[in-house]
């Protein structure tokens, strides 16, 4: 069995040996993204493996060891991760977790330091926790994030947006129920395969399989009448995670609406961006600011890709381009506002607006002050630009019970029938009179 190695810090190390020996536990967040992120560490030699569970008893572990005023999203990976550890399942002395970290002044940086003190209280003092940042906040001789490896991460990310995408805009109108959410299964298995082979990361292989994807889905027999189009925005776990925000898109289905999610893309590149703007203002190593520029000019390159291929089939609405979103709420709210989701969360609540998704739910953390800012504090300022916005600021954290939740919803929800009702009366012909003589 690896050797336990402490740094300075009495920080656990990952070392090259536990790469070997150990699995390494990773939460869940995005279902279809995360599935091939993880294929793509497993193809570059870690066994890693994605948490499905979810339940109250994971709130209730995250409760004992985590202080309930802190962020809701670190309740719940914390509580996910203690849950993992203690269900027998895995052997804690060969287990490892991997846990992101911004370094920016989101209380996310703290996750890492939280998880390692809940550790220590559930008696798991021995499980080493690694840090997945491109900040050099953390290192460990047995992990290191090399750009291939990037690479293949950002192809990952691409393919679960163009999934995510397709199959939003598809099974809201299928006409064999699950037929679009079998497609979605059918191509993650795909190009699991193709990863472990060693392929789908090229640009020529991603373009072919964009392209096959947007017909295969295009193929699905759909009944397209009018719907309610809701758009969910917030901090980016509760947003995407359907544990943290109650299942929030299935009950939008059940409802009758079709969802749309903002793809992961767009955060990678304002995080890029973002630093970017740094080395601009405040200086900085003049060799790294020609890395990250090459790595946002690849990664914007690669979402024109994902948005050319969409535009393959007309019966599908491609993602808004990075740099129009961006522009979008030039004098609504400074660039300089970038924690957490920062700006973008405003910029992504008009960008739905515009592409005809102005009904919105801003899912956010209680006590989250970013989203608190830039989502709801930014409601009465969107509605002055454009008056198509119907937006419910809706809060997460162990207290809030669901039917409230779900309640201010339904509200949003019928204000939003009646403006699909008012639009589907003005599109009818109106009837001209005949004069008979």
């Amino acid at each position: 069995m690896a050797k336990l190695i402490r740094d300075d810090s009495g920080r656990i190390l990952f070392t090259k040996e536990m790469k070997e020996e150990y699995t390494i536990l990773c939460p869940m967040m995005l279902p279809i993204h995360f599935s091939l992120v993880v294929e793509v560490f497993r193809n570059c030699g870690y066994k890693m493996e994605l948490l499905t569970t979810s339940g109250p008893n994971i709130v209730q572990e995250g409760l004992k060891y985590v202080h309930n005023d802190t962020c809701y999203p670190a309740l719940l990976v914390i509580g996910q991760f203690i849950d993992a550890l203690k269900s027998g399942k895995y052997d804690v002395d060969r287990t490892a977790l991997i846990i992101t970290q911004t370094g920016g002044g989101c209380r996310a940086s703290n996750y890492i330091h939280l998880l390692r003190k809940a550790l220590r209280k559930a008696g798991f003092s021995n499980v080493p926790v690694i840090s997945l940042n491109l900040s050099g906040l953390e290192k460990n001789p047995g992990f290191t994030i090399t750009l291939p490896m990037i690479r293949k991460t950002v192809a990952a990310i691409v393919y679960g947006d163009a999934l995510m995408l397709l199959n939003n805009q598809v099974k809201a109108y299928e006409i064999e129920p699950g037929a679009s959410q079998a497609l979605v299964d059918q191509w993650v298995h795909t190009l699991s395969e193709q990863f472990n082979s060693g392929h789908g990361y090229k640009l020529s292989d991603q373009k072919e399989n964009l392209a096959k994807i947007v017909h295969d889905f295009a193929k699905i027999k759909v009944n397209r009448v009018p719907k309610v189009k809701v758009g969910i925005v917030g901090e980016i776990y509760v947003k995407y995670a359907s544990f943290a925000n109650n299942h929030l898109e299935d009950f939008l289905a059940e409802q009758d609406c079709e969802v749309n999610v903002p793809g992961l893309l767009g955060f990678a590149l304002f995080k890029i961006d973002n630093r970017l703007d740094d080395i601009r203002l405040y200086g900085g190593n003049p060799a790294k600011f020609t890395v990250v520029k090459a790595l946002f000019e690849y990664v914007t390159k690669l979402q024109n890709t994902l948005i050319e291929a969409v535009k393959l089939e007309p019966c599908f609405l491609p993602p808004t381009p990075y740099e129009h979103t961006k522009k979008l709420v030039d004098g609504v709210i400074g660039y300089g506002d970038k924690m957490g989701e920062g700006w973008l969360l405003t910029a992504e609540m008009l960008e739905l607006v515009e592409t005809g998704y102005e009904n919105i739910v801003c899912a956010q953390p209680f006590g989250c002050l970013p989203n608190h800012i830039c989502g709801k504090g930014m409601i009465r300022k969107i509605k002055e630009v454009d008056d198509r916005a119907n937006i419910v600021p809706i809060d997460y954290d162990p207290s809030a019970t669901r039917v409230n939740q779900e309640n201010r919803i339904k509200l949003m929800l019928a204000v939003a029938r009646e403006n699909l009702a008012a639009k589907q009366v003005q599109k009818q012909p109106k009837k001209v009179p005949v004069s008979i003589t």
